[in-house]
């Protein structure tokens, strides 16, 4: 078996294929760019909507379940002031 491989210093992108491909992305992309740029850019906010639920489960990890005290990994907190007065640690 006769097989031609590729010299080792070489990568793909490269190669003329490797550079005719690289055109021809850039050219489709483009192209989808301009035919579609009216449909992209409508959907952003229902994207941006559609995000907000998926940013809220993700950064509180599940659910707010399972606060715990500092003997758990979680932090003191002190009672919120319902009387009016300026704390002095404010």
């Amino acid at each position: 078996m006769n097989t031609q491989h590729q010299p080792a210093g070489r990568s793909f992108p490269t190669t003329p294929a490797g550079i005719a491909l690289c055109v021809f992305l850039a050219i489709a992309a483009f192209l989808l760019w301009t035919e579609n740029q009216a449909h992209l850019l409508g959907a952003l906010p229902w994207l941006l909507l559609a995000a907000c639920p998926l940013l809220h489960l993700f950064m509180h990890r599940g659910g707010h379940g399972g606060h715990h005290g500092p003997e758990q990994g979680g932090e003191l907190r002190a009672p919120p002031n319902t009387s009016g007065a300026v704390s002095a640690t404010a």
